[in-house]
């Protein structure tokens, strides 16, 4: 990540310099008469070809390196995510949000999300407001709501609901 976006700013400061030598050149050849203007022209689009790619290929590994960045920065916190539930047994979402530093929604898109990759099993009562980390198998066998008793309702891939108090059960 850090190599892509050194060799893109080198990159771009390389061609950025030899463009600006390039032009000095053509110019000075120029106005000191060793080259007429059709051909510091023909330099010039010659200079193009050597000194965009260069300029272009930087610009890329820049904003490339960029995504990468925020890739791992959304690794990292579902990698968190999933090491502080996982060691405790069960977290308050309060203070899973305030230890991530970031908003409940977040935080409940992200549980969302290691559900959907099949990294997480457990359950949240989102009134009450805590995660619980449980062996799937577990849950598999599970047809009563742990917190209301009320009946159980698949609601999607891996994600169980319960509709009398909105408690949801995740299944890997």
């Amino acid at each position: 990540m850090r190599s892509g976006k050194l060799m893109g700013i080198l990159l771009i400061v390389g061609g950025s310099a030899l463009a600006l030598i390039g032009v000095l050149w053509l110019a000075t050849s120029v106005t000191g008469g060793r080259l007429q203007v059709t051909g510091a022209v023909l330099g010039g689009a010659f200079l193009a070809i050597v000194v965009l790619p260069l300029i272009g290929g930087g610009i890329f590994l820049l904003i490339r390196s960029g995504r990468e960045a925020a890739d791992d920065a959304q690794r990292t916190e579902l990698r968190r995510i999933l090491d502080v539930v996982k060691s405790r047994g069960q977290m308050p979402i309060s203070d899973l949000v305030l230890e991530l530093g970031s908003s409940r929604n977040q935080v409940q898109e992200e549980i969302h999300s290691l559900v959907g990759m099949g990294l997480f099993t457990g359950f949240i009562n989102w009134d009450e407001g805590v995660l619980y980390s449980q062996d799937a198998s577990a849950l598999r066998e599970l047809d009563k709501c742990k917190n209301c008793g009320g009946a159980l309702k698949l609601v999607g891939k891996g994600v169980i609901t319960c509709p009398y108090c909105g408690t949801e059960y995740f299944l890997n």
